[in-house]
């Protein structure tokens, strides 16, 4: 990780708010002082970061939320309206304005060196990061991007263990008596999605259950599709795991149609725990995901400059409701 003005502020013997007034041209310092600042931030190779200096001067900037997609309707996901609130909530009590972007999944590389060249960007988290994305981050946003997905040894990353969910709710399903359980998982050109993969199979081969998987797109259309798929191949299937509320709310409505008990014939479980989750009929059982929370950390680090750990996991904790 590239040096922090708590290390420049250690290495001068000066006190992080002196380091920061001395390298922002702003307020009082002895020569002296000044001098040590800009020796030691010489030394450690330090880069002011943009979003610390206009905090202290008083200039305007924003942090801009990059959704990796296929195309810009990834921005109409819901997910993302939950991040992007959390993310102004934080900015606004430093006077940080926020935007939206969306960053193409076949070629980042453009979008992200614009973003770094932009005065006015000072900080950027990046949302469905591929590995990809990680190649293409310029250097000149070092110290000043974070990930909600997988990361890098330059761009630390905040995501919810959505492995360690699917196990619990394969084992909830399977302690229920559940023996044929299906899954419906992810994008798949999306990382994020190959925990849940991977613990599926590891869940099912354990309790030596077929393993019944469909992909699926985090909608309530892929949802509907990815129910009608697994009743046409595997008419005995007596529960579905989906890997987002909206396409669990989908399955509901196929199952619903067709005169299908829930969960007497097939129990549903999501992942997410959207408001409409404890609203459906019947009430979805899912796992939470603190979105806000891992937003607003990932965004306090940028702003703050703070040397985040390489990886940040959130647990997720199993809601029973009626559906399963």
């Amino acid at each position: 990780m590239p040096p922090t003005l708590d290390d420049v502020a250690r290495a001068a013997g000066v006190s992080r708010s002196t380091a920061s007034r001395v390298l922002a041209g702003y307020g009082p310092a002895s020569p002296t002082t000044r001098d040590r600042v800009h020796a030691a931030a010489t030394r450690l190779g330090y880069a002011p970061n943009p979003a610390a200096r206009a905090l202290v001067t008083g200039a305007g900037f924003r942090l801009v939320v990059a959704v990796t997609g296929m195309d810009p309707h990834v921005l109409d996901d819901p997910y993302v309206d939950r991040v992007v609130r959390a993310a102004a909530e934080v900015g606004a009590a430093q006077g940080v304005g926020v935007s939206l972007q969306w960053l193409p999944a076949d070629a980042p590389g453009p979008a992200l060196a614009r973003l770094a060249a932009d005065r006015g960007v000072h900080g950027v988290l990046v949302l469905n990061t591929t590995e990809s994305v990680l190649a293409a981050v310029p250097d000149g946003l070092a110290g000043r991007v974070a990930s909600i997905g997988i990361g890098s040894p330059t761009v630390p990353a905040f995501d919810i263990d959505n492995g360690g969910a699917t196990t619990t709710m394969i084992h909830h399903l399977y302690a229920s008596g559940r023996r044929r359980i299906a899954m419906v998982s992810g994008p798949q050109w999306m990382p994020c999605t190959r925990r849940p993969v991977d613990a599926y199979r590891t869940a099912v081969r354990e309790l030596a259950l077929p393993v019944r998987m469909v992909p699926g797109d985090f909608t309530y259309a892929g949802g509907e599709a990815a129910m009608s798929t697994v009743l046409e191949q595997w008419p005995d299937t007596d529960a579905l795991f989906a890997t987002s509320d909206a396409m669990a709310l989908g399955a509901l409505a196929v199952l619903r149609v067709r005169g299908v008990d829930v969960p007497g014939d097939i129990a549903v479980a999501g992942f997410d725990d959207i408001p409409f989750a404890s609203y459906s009929v019947p009430a979805l059982t899912t796992a939470t995901h603190p979105v806000e929370r891992i937003a607003a950390a990932a965004v306090t680090a940028i702003l703050t400059g703070t040397r985040a750990p390489a990886a940040t996991s959130y647990p997720s904790h199993l809601l029973l409701r009626e559906s399963a």
